[in-house]
């Protein structure tokens, strides 16, 4: 696939602004907090629908301004594709495929495919599991559209189920009067039949859920081995390994309903006493291992790096496989990040085979055969040229 056009209208700090890719690699060249950052998000939006840096459309939309919207041509399968999103301040957002606004976010997901690579992807070695958590979800989303869909359902059951145990912890109340005999009154319980269809539910989705991440791991794990040893030079072994809250050791989806509602059941006294779920995949961990030591507490900064690049590497691989296209590549600013080493192993893989947009505050990570071969755009508050 390749990335024709983009238009940014009061997206960010971007009033108006059109950009056409002529070349397989595009460097984006220019100081800090102009706008580069902004333009490779736009295009995750277009690919996930999610953004690494934003938690509301709000923090999308130029200050101000009520609507932003985001607009490419796509070349996917040899024809051109329309995509646009639409983002309000207040409001909800609007998706359009070929000029047809779509009625269900869920069918425009998986036209267009990414990898962003950013500084900021450390976190998924050293942040907390809901960083990896985070990142297999928006791998699966691009390989499986619907699991977005499954994702929504369980997350709107685990918020329900939460609730409902909340209420049940409510359910003690203090007298006013201190002086009473009396520690509490105790309210009648909610009928115990309510939290056995909460559990069904969550049991049944939380499944699916599980099934497809222990798939993908499965699927991803040898290729990030085969890319980590590449650029250790074989010195390290990298294990990818996906740890779910809900032991599993098959894929048949009643065994791992049925060990779900048993954990459920065994866990349900600490569950009413927090008042909150404490089991199912929204626990779950995925587990990054180098020589069988857990890269987070032990790994390198150069480790981490490594261990980093081998999953993105290993993403663009495993789509690329699932979809029949190559997936374009965002790069915000790693290069800098990462040793020569490194870089050499990243810029050998992409060559013109992956599209790819690259931010940098400056040319000198580029040999002179890569520059001579990529378009070159200044950013400068956000305006973009030649």
């Amino acid at each position: 696939m390749y990335l024709k056009t983009l238009h940014l209208k009061q997206f960010r700090n971007y009033s108006d602004q059109q950009v056409e890719f002529s070349a397989p690699k595009t460097i984006l060249v220019g100081e800090n907090a102009q706008g580069k950052s902004n333009l490779l998000e736009a295009v995750e939006l277009l690919a996930t629908l999610r953004s690494h840096r934003a938690l509301r459309d709000r923090e999308l939309v130029l200050d101000g301004e009520p609507i932003g919207q985001v607009a490419a041509v796509l070349e996917r399968h040899g024809s051109p594709v329309d995509l646009t999103l639409t983002l309000r301040s207040n409001g909800r957002r609007t998706v359009g495929l070929n000029g047809e606004t779509l009625r269900r976010q869920l069918d425009f997901l998986g036209v267009m495919n990414a990898v962003q690579f950013s500084s900021l992807d450390l976190e998924l070695v050293r942040g907390s599991p809901g960083e990896r958590r985070n990142w297999l979800d928006t791998l699966l989303t691009q390989l499986e559209p619907v699991y977005a869909y499954i994702l929504q359902q369980y997350n709107t059951v685990l918020r329900q189920r939460n609730a409902f145990l909340k209420q049940r912890g409510d359910r003690v109340l203090t007298p006013v009067d201190p002086s009473s005999e009396k520690s509490g009154t105790v309210l009648p319980s909610p009928d115990p039949t309510q939290l056995a269809i909460w559990d069904a539910q969550l049991a049944a989705i939380g499944s699916r859920v599980i099934r497809r991440r222990a798939r993908v791991i499965e699927r991803l794990a040898p290729l990030a081995q085969v890319w980590h040893q590449s650029i250790s030079n074989s010195q390290e072994v990298l294990e990818v390994r996906y740890a779910p809250n809900v032991a599993i050791d098959n894929d048949d989806p009643t065994v791992i309903q049925a060990a779900f509602l048993d954990k459920l059941q065994r866990r349900s006294v600490a569950e009413q006493h927090q008042g909150t779920t404490l089991v199912g995949p929204h626990r779950d961990e995925v587990e990054l291992l180098i020589n069988q030591t857990p890269a987070r507490q032990y790994g390198s900064q150069g480790q981490q790096r490594t261990l980093v690049l081998a999953l993105k590497l290993a993403e663009l691989k495993l789509i690329e496989t699932v979809i029949g296209e190559p997936p374009l590549l965002l790069l915000d600013d790693v290069l800098a990040e990462l040793d020569l080493n490194r870089q050499n192993k990243l810029l050998e893989t992409i060559q013109d085979h992956f599209q790819t947009l690259i931010t940098t505050t400056h040319l000198g990570s580029f040999d002179a055969q890569w520059l001579k071969s990529s378009q070159i755009l200044t950013v400068k508050a956000g305006q973009i040229q030649p």
